[in-house]
């Protein structure tokens, strides 16, 4: 099969005839998309296939979308992103803490949700094509090329969204970056909690990087402005 030049999707959604509605819109716009309708199936089908992006419902039978995502976080870095009904900001920010990289509430258009894939995927893809570059702040490193970070020379796990913030920042240590700015780094899309959705991974970041998360001296805020990397203890 030739696969279609947008990228493969996975859609897991138990909702039949929501998904057959997705499944006809996306192949349509170019991608390869295929359907499953419980955890299991598409956390062995990620497993199996590696698609380039997830759209993953939260309520699905088998295993919760957020069991699934933080299951897939500890060995992939496939894009995801999370459906559901509920549209609380407590749900926006499990989700996003779970591993989810961006996040989209019902009733959705499905033109909607084709922009904010083809974000997660032009970010994905352009990670993809990256020189092999290192760049070292500190005892931090982040390899771009091979999509990998230490600190203290300990191997940390970062999903898409965190990795595009992190890079983004080690490329310019010390620059005071805002919420906005960072957000062109990690989807592309305008948000209605915009500031939010970067505070949820920043403080992800800090729990990974930060000798004491709760006293931040690499991934620091400078307040009324946003965040910046600094090389932090000697």
């Amino acid at each position: 099969m030739v696969l279609a030049v947008g990228g493969y999707l996975l859609v897991a959604e138990d909702d039949k005839g929501q998904a057959e509605v997705l499944r006809r819109y996306l192949t349509a716009e170019g991608y390869d998309t295929v359907v499953v309708h419980d955890g299991l199936a598409a956390l062995d089908h990620v497993r199996r296939r590696s698609p380039d992006l997830l759209v993953l419902d939260v309520m699905m039978p088998g295993l919760d979308g957020l069991t699934i995502a933080r299951i897939l976080r500890a060995e992939s870095a496939v894009p995801i992103l999370m459906l559901t009904a509920r549209a609380g900001e407590d749900d926006l920010l499990a989700g996003l803490d779970g591993g989810a990289d961006d996040y989209l509430t019902k009733p959705y258009s499905p033109r909607e949700l084709t922009a904010r894939a083809r974000a997660l995927l032009r970010r994905s893809n352009a990670r993809a094509r990256a020189d092999e570059t290192v760049l070292t702040v500190g005892k931090l490193v982040v390899d771009s090329g091979r999509h990998q970070v230490h600190a203290d020379g300990e191997p940390v796990q970062c999903t898409p969204g965190e990795f595009a913030i992190l890079a983004a920042l080690a490329e310019q240590p010390e620059r005071v970056f805002t919420r906005a700015q960072l957000l062109e780094h990690t989807n592309g899309v305008e948000r209605d909690s915009v500031e939010r959705t970067i505070d949820v991974h920043v403080l992800n970041l800090r729990r990974k990087i930060e000798p004491n998360p709760k006293r931040p001296v690499r991934l620091v805020t400078v307040y009324g402005i946003g965040y910046k990397l600094t090389a932090g203890p000697a």
